[in-house]
């Protein structure tokens, strides 16, 4: 079909942007894409440079008749990292950002969160999750002169920071280089913080360190700027074989360190497995892929991997843009045919049968007292309801890892963070210098696996409280359930992004709109799942109640607690066990016989 033939069947909008890229390409040309004396070329040149992979991929969607989101045409007017100059002159006259320019803020860390709190919030990376103490106290001070006198643990083992007006947007962002930290692309269509095993380097079982494999995918991110301006948002996690998750079958890409053994097709010994599709807010958990690796390749696949993606997602439909959405449409086989053509080679393949099982893990290794490989030293796990603290809890935390411990603060997916290197007759005193904070290190009740978003309070997607209302059930049940002589794990996550992970949780729940009169008035409340796992049992929970109102919902998790505590088979079968050998619908069912429900009933 010939060009002019091409043009007539595009329609007004279409035709507009493909002249007005034309013309983008043109000016390119003349002002610095020709050598001097050179004649501008009749017809626009291929894209280059290190965001034609994406000009590329806007232009094929709209040949083939689709409608960039307004996201794709934000990055097409001025991508982000060009327009920086101009959103730090704008900000610093204490001017809200635009639509699109809270979008470009994102690839810089910084998010707008009006109208719940007419600031910005940054979002820090933070490879491994592992901070030395005197970065910690830095942060507590970059908080008090520029934002919120607080910070909060994210389910991604990074802080983020709220309350920055936007004349202290770059000033923020300027303290953390002093720091030695960044918040380049910890937003919009990026890959976000990495995460690794925390107990990394210190965990007697542990296959694997994680530690060099995120510091070095960390720095192959930052140093590319053809990975920044996705589809979508892309997760990457590194899980070492230890006893503390690394939660990586949540993630579009997960490497496992596996044990393969004799006889498989390549030699015995540590190799990373690699799991792709993860995505617990649309009910995915990363897939085995029958594809093993060495450690060392690890990067290498995983930027083929991007490539795929950032050449085939959906930059129509932001529901629909995750990479998850290209592996339904292609199936598995394709998908790695076309990561394998951009290495220039096949990879590896080792039957499960080949692979040790995985060690069980603890689920609650990130809270309390463990032993390190290194003899005579521990980490110490503190628990942080919701992930908050204040900027004088974090520097007295700061000192306690210095004077207690190797001087490193290491955050976890469960938005709490443990002290290594404590010495066994330095463990008392650090149990008591955390308690003299407000904190706790020990791991009993519902507590130390509470996790919760930010919530309507902070983030206009939320619909309901979530940090309030979780610390409100914690409350209830610790007067309600008080044999409860296990922990659980209860997730509250704001909107269907499920950034506290709901549906991986022993119970979770997800924020609704709750109608509760003719007129359509609505309240806050929650659907609730019980049964999700992770690690050696993953598990979509499934969902039992819907539209429960949040005054509601202590009440319901006090029914679940007390109807597993009934029947359970002792205190060694879990939540998860429980509710896997009797069943989702049964446990609902015995807890709608809990006399807190039969009441209300």
């Amino acid at each position: 079909m010939s060009e002019a033939a091409m043009a007539d069947e595009f329609n007004a909008e279409q035709k507009r942007y493909l002249e007005g890229f034309a013309s983008g390409i043109a000016a390119a040309r003349m002002t610095g894409g020709l050598a001097a004396g050179q004649a501008p070329a009749s017809a626009p040149a291929e894209p280059t440079g290190p965001d034609a992979i994406h000009i590329k991929a806007q232009i094929r969607t709209v040949k083939e008749g689709g409608k960039l989101c307004d996201q794709e045409k934000w990055k097409r007017a001025e991508n982000p990292f060009d327009g920086h100059n101009r959103l730090k002159a704008e900000a610093a006259t204490g001017k809200a950002p635009k639509p699109e320019d809270n979008f470009r803020w994102r690839y810089h860390g910084m998010f707008w969160v009006a109208p719940t709190q007419t600031s910005y919030m940054c979002r820090i990376r933070v490879p491994n999750g592992i901070l030395h103490h005197w970065q910690f106290a830095g942060l507590a001070d970059l908080a008090d002169a520029h934002g919120g006198a607080y910070s909060h643990v994210t389910t991604r083992a990074g802080l983020q920071v709220r309350e920055i007006a936007p004349e202290h947007a770059q000033p923020f962002l300027d303290g953390l280089i002093d720091l030695g930290l960044t918040a380049q692309g910890a937003g919009a269509d990026n890959i976000r913080n990495v995460t690794g095993s925390p107990a990394a380097g210190i965990d007697a079982q542990e296959l694997l360190d994680t530690r060099p494999l995120t510091k070095s995918w960390h720095n192959w991110i930052l140093n590319d700027r053809s990975l920044y301006g996705l589809p979508r948002k892309f997760n990457v996690s590194f899980d070492g074989g230890g006893v503390m998750p690394a939660l990586e079958e949540t993630n579009d890409i997960g490497f496992q360190a596996i044990q393969v053994l004799e006889g498989a097709p390549v030699a015995p010994g540590v190799w990373m497995r690699l799991v792709l599709g993860g995505i617990s807010g649309h009910k995915d958990l990363a897939r085995d892929t029958g594809i093993v690796l060495r450690p060392e390749d690890c990067n290498l696949v995983a930027d083929a991997i991007i490539r795929v993606f950032i050449e085939n997602g959906d930059r129509t439909n932001r529901n629909k843009a995750r990479m998850k959405y290209v592996l339904d449409a292609w199936g598995f086989d394709k998908y790695i045919a076309a990561v394998e053509e951009k290495l220039g080679r096949k990879l590896d393949r080792v039957d499960a049968a080949h692979v040790a099982p995985r060690r069980p893990t603890d689920r609650f290794s990130h809270v309390g007292v463990h032993a390190q490989v290194q003899p005579g030293l521990n980490w110490v796990g503190v628990v942080l309801p919701v992930g908050k603290m204040t900027t004088d809890q974090m520097r007295g935390l700061a000192k306690i890892a210095a004077e207690c411990g190797d001087g490193q603060i290491r955050m976890t997916v469960w938005q709490n963070f443990i002290f290594s290197g404590v010495p066994d007759a330095k463990v008392a005193e650090v149990e008591e210098r955390v308690l003299a904070l407000g904190l706790t290190v020990k791991a009993a009740g519902i507590r130390s696996g509470l996790v919760a978003c930010t919530g309507s309070r902070g983030c206009k997607f939320a619909a309901s409280d979530t940090k309030g209302h979780a610390m409100i059930i914690a409350d209830h049940v610790e007067r309600t359930v008080p044999n409860l002589d296990v922990p659980v794990n209860v997730h509250l996550t704001g909107c269907h992004h499920s950034c506290a992970q709901h549906y991986i949780g022993d119970i979770g729940l997800i924020g609704a709109k709750v109608v509760v009169s003719e007129e359509g008035d609505t309240v806050e409340g929650y659907d609730v799942v019980v049964g999700g796992g992770f690690a050696e049992n993953p598990k979509i929970g499934t969902e039992i109640w819907k539209a429960v109102k949040a005054e509601d919902a202590p009440s319901r998790v006090e029914a679940l607690l007390n109807a597993y505590l009934a029947r359970r088979q002792g205190p060694e079968e879990s939540f998860q066990a429980f509710t896997a050998r009797t069943g989702p619908e049964a446990l609902r069912d015995a807890a709608e016989e809990q006399p807190a429900l039969k009441a209300a009933a």
